[in-house]
Order: C-alpha cells, then structure tokens, then sequence
C-alpha cells in the first residue's frame, strides 16, 4: 500500500444496523472502504451500500460554500454574510410572532452531538420545542407504543440475539433489502435450524425461503395480531407465569381479542385458519423467539396501536427480557436511534425526558444557564402545516430532503414555499435544498468527529478520516456560530465534539456511564450505560420495566384512511430497495449502484398487467387524489393482485407525489404504507417524463 495511504475506522452511514468500516484515504479523500473484520455487527462483511460509501461522500458533487439565494438565484456569500442574514430574520421573526413561529428539523444522518446540538439551539437559543427530524415519519409510532407498553421505546435485545433464537418473526420488513447485514444472519440462524415467520402483503425476499409466510391485506395488522393472541389465550399457550408476575392487563386484553374469532380474523386478513393457528402455535411454543418490525407496521393512521399489538403478542408469550427474544424495532437511517434519544423530538429532552416536565425545564436551564421553551412543540409536519397557513416562518433543516421523502409532496413543498425563511444544511444540492433561501455546507460522517447510534442502542465512535472540503462544517459548528451570532455564545460554546457528548452524558441516565475513551475500547456501548449497567445493557427488561409491570392493552383493528373504489382501484404501498437510501442523494452518486436499480418502477402482478392490457416495463401513469407521475411497470408476483408498490428513492419517479399525509393522531405518523390510486397507460413508445420540482440558477 501506498506510504500515504491511511486506514480510519468508523461506521458505514446508511441504514441503522451500524456496520463497521475502515476508510481508506489519500491526499484527503477517502478512496476505498473496507469492513472491520472483528466488528460486533458486521464480522467482516459489508451490503452493497456500504462497500460503495466513497461514491456518498465524493466531493465532486458537494455544496463547497454557503449561498444566498437572491430574485431565484444562488450567490456565493462568506460565513459571516450567511450567518449575520439567517440570525437577524431569525431574531425578526422571534420578535413579530414569538418563538413558536421558527423551528429546526435535524438529521438522523447526523452524529449525537449534531443532534443533541440541534435541540439545544431549538430551546436554549430560540426558546422554542419545535425541534423534529425523520422518525416523524419512520418509528415515532415505535416510541410512543413501546413506551406505553414497555416503558422504553427502543429495540428491547441486540442483533446477535438473532443467532440464539429458536423462532424469527419479521413483521412488515425485508432486512434482506433494507437492513441487508442483518437479512443475512437471519438466513443464516435459518439455515443453522430456526424457524421463520414472515408477515408482509409482498412476497418478499425473506419471505419466498420463510417456513410461514402470513401475506396479510394492506393495513390488517392489528386483525392478525389480535387473532394471533386470541389463539394462544383460548389455547393457552401463554406464559401464565410471567404475565401473572410482570404484566397487567391481562382480563381487559383477553376480553378485547375475544371478538377476533378465528374465522373473521381470517376473512379480514385474506390469511388462512391454518396458517393462523401454525404461526400462533410456533411463536408460542418458541424457547426464544426474536421478533422484528419495520415501517409495515407504523407508517399507518394506527401506527401507534400497531405497535401495542405487537407488544401484547410478545408480552403473552414471555418473549422479552432473555436472549434471542424481544421486540425489535427495525431503524431505517444510520442514526435514527440517536437522533430520538438525543431529544430531536418536540415532546422530550435527551434521554426521553419530558419537554414539558416543571423539573426538567428547570433542570436544562439551570445546566444551560439560560431560560429554555415551555410550550409544547410543533412536529416537522406540524410546521409544515403551520407554516401553510401563515402562522410558522423560519425553519433550519439538517440533511433531510421532505421535499422527496414526506407525503404529500405537494403539500410539504407548499409548505417550503409559504415559509419565509428556509435554511437547509447539507452535502449536496438536494431537491428540498433547491427551494432555500440560504444553503450552507455541511461535513459529512468522514470529516468530523462523533458518534452513531444503531437500531440495539449501540453508541458507536465515528473518526474523522478527511478535512471537510473548502468552508463545509460540522452540523453542531454551524449552529455554535449561529448561537453566536444571535447573542448566545456562551451556551454553546464547545471545543469539540468530546465535549458535547459529555456534556449530554451528565444531563442523562442512559449515557452517564459513557465516555469517548470507553467507546474506543469496546466497539460502542449499549444504553443504558451508567453506575447500574457499567458495561452497557445487551438485552433490556431482564427483570423488570422502567413502569414497574408491563402493560397489556387492547387495540381495535383500524380502517385505512382511504381505499380503492371505482375511480382509484389499486392499493399502492411504497418499499426500499436493497441498492438505494433514503432520497438517493448519497446512493445515486454511485454508477454501480445506479445500474442496478436506475429507475423508479411500479411493482405490479402480472394479471393485473394482463387484464389493463400492459406489457412488461410499458410506461403508464399513476394518479391518486394528491397527484400524478409517470414510470414504467414491472411485472412481479411478489405483490398481490389489486396491490402494487413503488420505491421511494427516485426523484424523478417521487411516489410521495401519490401518498397520503392522513395522520396517527398519538404521534402524526403519515400513512404512507396505504392509498388509493388508478393506473393508465401510456404511448408505449414515448418514455415517461420526469418529475421535477423546479429548476436552479447559480452565480
């Protein structure tokens, strides 16, 4: 190897599994990655994203100096010129209609102390809990639901539990595509004799080698889970003595699951009795069984409660608080998990710590030694909203592209436009960064220092390997300057990232016991990590909840906010793909990974195809009540007759164009998993015409 070569580790930036790399650089750019052979996750391996990570990050394609945008066009402008125009409209906007009238929306591609920077300038700078970031629209539900249920709202036990089970059950996810490290230990604990239960509307991956695959109607969860419990109570196949001991709740749920008999549990869900009372029996009967979720189950209007059902199953079975069990939320973005419990939420603090609690508003202002927010905060759509209806007008948005990944997409960027004020900090010219007034330039995962959470609670350290390019910095850099500039220098003026995270660190529970050189020793540490758990927690709940026993509670089946009729005949649900992330504007840097998957196709069954009378990749429309685009089909059994699906990565092909914004009510969780929409085809010559929000000027 080259003598000016070097090899930094850290943590692959994409999906929330948390992988370990290696970065090969030189001259400052990294040129090569390769997997750290004795990492906890990985052991050595890396998904297609990961190994092709330098694409991500490649400085050709990046904002390099912040802009202003004036009369449509962008315009080179020193720090100072950017920061001195974002903190005067700030503070104007402050001072015409009150705190709650401005807001920021972080990033779950960010380090914890980005994050935990980020909520800190919410409600210490601008005295404001409008603080929020993509969890909104990925695992809010999981929050709120385990956190009702459990009373903590994270993955209960660690990916190598995966390995000690006996029976895996994947509900409405394919980590073969989305979570690939992960998908492939649970190939392999199958091939080593572990019994596999996939329950999805699509013919997944993981579902064609599952030895139950339950292919439920869209938005039927609840019904199964319900079912599913039914069974195993009328033939007690619980475990009476855990629920007896740690669980309450048992005679109200039992009474509840009572009117989702067996054959209208069937009829509902489109799933046989047989298979039913086989997926009750093999979940109940399991020494350990490891139970995994993902968006199937909380991006719908009963998100929350869909989560409280799969809660109840696990809890009637005994299946948490031991290895190779748990409830095992399924974290899409690299650190999601961190963002939440770095406080990036309206309603808490770091560590989940009520945003309204008397004590811990006094707790923050005495550490912050300023006065902080006391009114509830509105959540990123929530601004959205607001800001449509002339009552929100300055929003920050941290590496977050809504424009392309939030229903409805007509909506949201209406909702761009009526702000006066937008800042968006990113790597690259993004289609939500397009509608700014200013753009500053953000380091990415390689230039800076910090810290990863992955979806088992595990902090990991990210080195920095490169020297950010031209004037790009660090999220928590950008926002100490901001502080600065708006009079609040002294609350956030840190010397490093080190000093950030122990700052949170004495401000929380969780994280009391972790330091950066702890870190360094062990491949990360699982939270809780304090006096109690000096090692960190592999598995939660081992013998008690943090609300003492855990609660049982009925949830009903619950109507999707809309479905097909004459005019709209199709179900449509969206899903990832294993080559592309989030927006794509990391992943589509990559040639490699744009060959593979270059468009944004319409999954369809082959029957449906026939009886439209379109062939396969024919280019057609697509419409529901919020919009239209264009795209080709694909003919695919893994989607049902009546169901057809659609990635969300593509820009050109936005499914957010189609989805509905239709709202949990517990954590506004948009439905994005379920609508209506009519299919019809085009010119089978002509090509599809892209989707564009608008075009962009420079000088």
């Amino acid at each position: 190897m080259n003598k000016t070569t070097s090899i930094v580790n850290s943590i692959c930036p994409f999906c929330g599994v948390g992988c370990g790399i290696g970065l090969t650089t030189q001259h400052n750019n990294v040129i090569a990655v390769q997997p750290l052979r004795n990492h906890p996750i990985s052991q050595g391996q890396l998904c297609a994203k990961g190994w092709n990570t330098t694409f991500g990050i490649n400085p050709a394609d990046r904002v390099t100096h912040p802009l202003i945008k004036r009369d449509g066009v962008f315009h080179k402008a020193s720090w100072d010129e950017a920061l001195n125009f974002v903190a005067t409209k700030l503070k104007y906007y402050i001072s015409q209609y009150g705190s709650h009238a401005v807001g920021v929306v972080s990033s779950a591609r960010a380090t914890n102390e980005d994050n935990y920077a980020a909520q800190k300038f919410a409600r210490a700078v601008l005295k404001t809990n409008n603080i929020d970031h993509c969890a909104r629209i990925c695992h809010s539900p999981s929050v709120a639901g385990l956190k009702q249920t459990l009373g903590s709202g994270a993955m209960t036990n660690s990916v190598e539990d995966v390995d000690h089970a006996d029976v895996i059950l994947v509900i409405g996810a394919d980590p073969t595509e989305n979570h690939a490290i992960l998908g492939g230990r649970i190939m392999r604990a199958k091939l080593n004799g572990a019994k596999l239960i996939v329950i999805d509307p699509r013919v997944t991956r993981l579902a064609q080698v599952a030895d139950l695959h339950l292919q439920i109607n869209i938005g039927s969860n609840i019904a199964l889970l319900n079912g599913l419990v039914n069974i195993i109570l009328q033939n007690r196949w619980h475990d009476a003595d855990f629920l007896l001991s740690r669980c309450e709740g048992l005679e109200s749920l039992e009474a509840q699951v009572a009117n989702y008999p067996l054959k209208d549990v069937a009829k509902m869900t489109g799933v046989s009795e047989k298979a039913l009372i086989a997926a009750a029996k093999l979940y109940s009967h399991a020494k350990a069984a490891f139970l995994a979720y993902g968006m199937g189950i909380t991006q719908f209007i009963s998100g929350t409660n869909n989560v409280i059902a799969v809660s109840n199953l696990a809890l009637v079975c005994g299946q948490i608080g031991r290895p190779g069990t748990g409830i095992n939320p399924l974290r899409g973005q690299n650190n999601v998990q961190g963002a939440c419990d770095m406080g990036c939420l309206p309603n808490v603090y770091p560590d989940y710590q009520s945003a309204t609690d008397t004590g811990v508003i006094e707790k923050f202002s005495k550490a912050w030694q300023t006065s902080v927010a006391t009114k509830p905060g509105l959540t990123s759509l929530g601004m959205s909203n607001q800001a449509r209806k002339g009552n929100f007008h300055g929003q920050l948005i941290f590496g977050e592209d809504p424009v392309v990944t939030d229903p409805d997409q007509n909506k949201v960027a209406a909702g761009i436009r009526a702000l006066d004020l937008l800042v968006v900090v990113e790597l690259s010219m993004t289609e939500t960064a397009k509608l700014a007034d200013v753009v500053l330039p953000a380091a990415n995962f390689a230039e800076k220092e910090g810290t990863f959470t992955n979806c088992e609670r595990r902090v990991q350290l990210v080195r920095q390997a490169i020297l950010p390019p031209f004037e790009a910095k660090a999220d928590w850099q950008i926002l100490a300057a901001l502080a600065d500039k708006m009079g609040m220098a002294e609350q956030m003026c840190w010397r490093d990232s080190e000093q950030i995270f122990d700052e949170m660190a004495a401000l929380t529970h969780s994280f009391s016991g972790m330091n950066y050189a702890l870190l360094d020793k062990n491949y990360g540490l699982q939270w809780p990590c304090n006096a109690d758990h000096p090692f960190g927690s592999h598995c939660l709940h081992q013998d008690s909840f943090p609300i003492g026993k855990a609660r049982l509670i009925p949830v009903e089946q619950t109507l999707t906010a809309e479905k097909p009729d004459s005019q709209y005949p199709f179900w449509l649900t969206t899903h990832r793909l294993h080559y592309h992330y989030g927006c794509g504007s990391m992943t589509r840097q990559s040639p490699v990974l744009e060959r593979e998957t270059p468009d944004g196709l319409l999954f369809m069954h082959p029957q449906d195809a026939h009886d439209l009378g379109l062939k396969d990749h024919q280019p057609v429309g697509v419409k529901s009540r919020r919009g239209y685009l264009e795209t080709r089909i694909i003919f695919s059994e893994q989607v049902a007759p009546g169901l057809v699906s659609m990635p969300y990565h593509f820009k050109e092909t936005p499914s957010n164009q189609l989805t509905n914004d239709a709202m949990d009510l517990t954590t506004e969780m948009p439905e994005l998993k379920a609508c209506a929409v009519s299919i019809e085809a085009l010119n089978a010559e002509r090509q599809p015409e892209a989707f564009t929000q608008r075009y962009i000027h420079y000088e």
